[in-house]
């Protein structure tokens, strides 16, 4: 997966599309992120004692790899990975820099 914790992303796809945010978490075995802030859904959460309330939560819910990309500054761009001294890096197709 090219996209890591800690990096700034842009949602390419669905209902936040053009939202930006980082990266809170991310799931290499589902293919999924945890973006700060977007995603939102609603939960209903039910009480857990005899008088309490219910209530209704909001909470982030994962966005699939494939529908965000990395920023560089203000665009979006596609990511490759270099090998420098033996080490395996990232880097922007369209620039060549390292991310």
């Amino acid at each position: 997966m090219k996209i890591k914790k800690g990096d700034n992303v842009i949602v390419i796809a669905g209902k936040d599309k053009g939202k930006t945010g980082t990266v809170i978490r991310s799931f290499p075995v589902r293919d999924q992120v945890l973006i700060e802030g977007l995603n939102t859904v609603t939960k209903h959460q039910k009480n857990r004692q005899a008088r309490s309330q219910g209530q209704i939560i909001e909470k982030n819910a994962p966005i699939h790899v494939s529908n965000v990309a990395l920023l560089e500054g203000k665009k979006a761009v596609r990511v490759g990975y270099k090998l420098e001294g033996g080490k395996k890096t990232r880097v922007s197709r369209k620039t060549g820099k390292t991310v």
